[in-house]
């Protein structure tokens, strides 16, 4: 597998996977974090995915004990990281969720939906059948705890952002901006179009795992009604 190791700063190291965004590049950020997770370094503070990235924060103390020589701590992270990933290959196998959500598009939940229809030359109907139709990759998780960058959104429905963004966001809102689809996983400000709400929590911070997604899930949206959106929010814990 392909990478090359960049410093950032005195205690981190960007291992770059690719330049672009897609899912080969997508699939090796998978395998990199597995990596990492498995084996477990008493020398890395933790690590955070990106589209084409994983950097790593490690501790330079633990890194000056495990220095031979004159190395300094950087040369020395960056062969443990090459020993890690020596055995990485892009034909491994991913174990990839499929997540369903459920989304009530339109009315309360979803206040842009009649614009993005416009802009694109659609009534809103097609809109819904058009986003919920596809599969989407959550690239990584960013912006916000828990919010997903997806990938997958068909341009035939892409919008622009608002002129004015609003000042709250309701958390779970979807929304449009560009040719990106993404969830707001707690109440933000933000400038994307509404088109619809999940009534499922993606943000738990009293939970184990807090996020409901992960990066390298893919995700289904599932049209619901206004009266399903309200059974599913009072059959959350």
């Amino acid at each position: 597998m392909d990478y090359k190791l960049r410093m950032l700063g005195d205690n981190a190291i960007i291992i770059e996977l690719g330049t672009e965004i897609n899912s080969e590049t997508q699939k090796k950020v998978q395998m990199v974090s597995r990596v990492l997770e498995e084996n477990n370094q008493e020398w890395l503070i933790e690590y955070v995915p990106t589209f084409t990235t994983v950097t790593l924060y490690y501790d330079p103390y633990q890194a000056a004990k495990l220095a031979k020589g004159n190395e300094l701590p950087y040369e020395t992270i960056s062969n443990k990281i090459q020993k890690l990933l020596s055995a990485c290959s892009i034909d491994s196998e991913i174990n990839q969720r499929i997540v369903e959500l459920p989304i009530c598009y339109g009315g309360e939940f979803g206040p842009d939906l009649a614009f993005v229809a416009e802009h694109n030359g659609l009534m809103p109907d097609e809109v819904i059948h058009i986003h919920s139709s596809g599969e989407y990759l959550v690239y990584m998780l960013g912006f916000a705890p828990g919010f997903p960058y997806l990938g997958g959104m068909p341009e035939e429905i892409a919008a622009p952002r608002r002129a004015t963004p609003r000042q709250k966001i309701p958390s779970r809102s979807l929304g449009i901006a560009g040719t990106q689809t993404g969830i707001y996983s707690i109440e933000t400000p933000g400038g994307w179009q509404l088109i619809g709400r999940t009534p499922l929590n993606l943000f738990q911070p009293e939970k184990e795992e807090p996020s409901l997604l992960r990066a390298g899930d893919k995700i289904k949206f599932k049209p619901i009604s206004t009266e399903e959106y309200h059974y599913w929010r009072n059959s959350q814990p």
